[in-house]
């Protein structure tokens, strides 16, 4: 029953709706660009005297260009070209500080630290903001002093504290 009530409110007054839709006026095209009718008839038309340059053959200038010899040599290149298979290593590094939790961490490049390093140095700086510097931090694990310092301002370690309920006494830990 729905569906036979909904075609009828579709198809309802169509025709006249249709005639409406193809009478309205449309938008016609923009003027096209003035343009001198022979500018345009004039590439088309092969120029004889233009055939005749093209078509002959300059003795003098080919003597010319038989006495042109030209030795070049590709310069060579100051950026090594890398092996797919070889992966280039970088130069310095610098030896992790402390256990890492038993991962098997080699070798560090300078400039950078691991987690556990971050962490470690976050929680320090912290806890003992005087001895802790950033200049301290900075030449411990060999980082620039402005890293550092934006290290230091926008990251935080999480500190977990856990609040005894009001109305019960507190088990004292062992």
């Amino acid at each position: 029953m729905g569906a036979a009530v909904s075609r009828a409110v579709r198809n309802f007054n169509l025709e006249n709706r249709a005639e409406r839709e193809i009478s309205k006026m449309k938008p016609s095209a923009a003027p096209r660009h003035p343009s001198p009718k022979s500018a345009l008839r004039e590439p088309r038309s092969p120029h004889p005297d233009f055939q005749g340059e093209i078509v002959r053959r300059d003795d003098k200038l080919l003597s010319l260009l038989k006495d042109v010899y030209v030795d070049s040599k590709d310069p060579v290149s100051s950026v090594q070209v890398k092996d797919a298979g070889t992966r280039q290593e970088p130069k310095e590094f610098r030896i992790p500080k402390g256990s890492h939790f038993d991962m098997n961490i080699e070798n560090i490049p300078k400039g950078k630290i691991s987690i556990v390093e971050a962490l470690t140095l976050l929680n320090n700086h912290k806890l003992y903001p005087e001895t802790w510097t950033a200049e301290k931090i900075a030449g411990e694990y060999q980082l620039e002093q402005k890293d550092v310092n934006s290290l230091l301002k926008y990251f935080v370690t999480f500190e977990v504290k856990i609040f005894p309920p009001e109305d019960k006494k507190a088990i004292p830990s062992k």
